[in-house]
């Protein structure tokens, strides 16, 4: 069996910025708190989890999908051409004309396309 697939993802949390669930809501994009006698800083459990190192995903399976196998961006059909034993993902600046092209030329080699 591959290792890739005996290998799990970790489960995702959000990590919340300080002072988010108040009244003042703040964007979801994640700040360190800094504050002196930020309760978040300290980890006070109640206040949630703080970004660590040790919440990475690991390495052999950090950039794949979740089918185990590695993506690839297309932005043409000749850019099909010598893939084996990935997952295509059509670029999002590629037209109706060219997407059915890809799918088609996908199909015909055998690859999975993610977005059709």
């Amino acid at each position: 069996m591959n290792v890739v697939r005996m290998i799990k993802k970790k489960k995702r949390f959000k990590f919340l910025r300080q002072r988010t669930p108040g009244k003042r809501r703040l964007k979801m994009s994640w700040r360190k708190p800094k504050g002196i006698d930020s309760p978040k800083r300290v980890e006070r459990k109640e206040k949630g989890r703080v970004v660590k190192i040790g919440y990475r995903t690991p390495r052999l399976i950090r950039f794949l999908h979740p089918s185990g196998l590695p993506e690839v961006i297309v932005h043409n059909p000749t850019e099909l051409e010598g893939l084996k034993g990935v997952v295509v993902r059509i670029a999002s600046t590629v037209g109706r004309k060219k997407r059915m092209e890809i799918v088609r030329k996908a199909e015909e080699l055998g690859l999975k396309v993610i977005n059709p």
